[in-house]
């Protein structure tokens, strides 16, 4: 595995260290009055999802990790796992279901999503930062209330919940932000 210093971090780049790979969402160089300089960064384990703040003294190396992307088209759900084609190879593969725990909210058939592997290894999906939902629970809209500001809960065909305006009705398609899940507008 490659090094590299602290110096070059830059945001969405990808480290190992503490048998973990990591991905750097956040950093800032620090320089104090008093004391070595240092970068603090806010890193996001690939594997657990967890998040966590590290700081390393300045100039400090560590291992670069080199994912690997491919486009996949996500099929179906097969019981035991997600089923993903290559859209280059049409070879399939089938992602455990842990592995896909933060995708599976936006999954639709047919969908093509970037699929992160380390060493052979699935490390996540990165499904597009819009996705078109069809809405398959809500309580029903208000007559005449098209902009009140307000919200209610509604329910999306696949299992994500979300607030959503008061206008919003079953069955009715909306465009949400994958990065946190919130509604952006209605859709097509």
């Amino acid at each position: 595995m490659a090094t590299i210093s602290t110096a070059k971090f830059k945001t969405g780049l990808t480290i190992g260290f503490e048998n973990a790979i990591w991905k750097i969402i956040d950093f800032q160089h620090v320089k104090p009055g008093k004391g070595g300089a240092f970068v603090r960064t806010k890193l996001k384990n690939l594997r657990t999802g967890a998040v966590q703040e590290k700081t390393f003294r300045s100039g400090a190396k560590v291992d670069k990790a080199e994912i690997d992307t491919s486009t996949m088209q996500y099929l179906y759900d097969d019981g035991n796992g997600l089923v993903f084609m290559n859209v280059e190879t049409y070879d399939q593969i089938t992602i455990p279901r842990e592995a896909a725990e933060g995708a599976m909210k936006y999954l639709q058939p047919n969908m093509e999503v970037q699929i992160m592997q380390y060493e052979g290894e699935t490390i996540g999906i990165d499904v597009p930062k819009t996705v078109t939902l069809e809405v398959a629970e809500t309580e029903p809209g208000i007559k005449g209330d098209t902009a009140s500001g307000g919200s209610k809960p509604a329910t999306m065909t696949t299992g994500l919940t979300l607030q959503v305006p008061f206008f919003v009705n079953q069955g009715d398609k909306l465009v949400i932000n994958s990065t946190d899940g919130t509604y952006i507008s209605r859709g097509k």
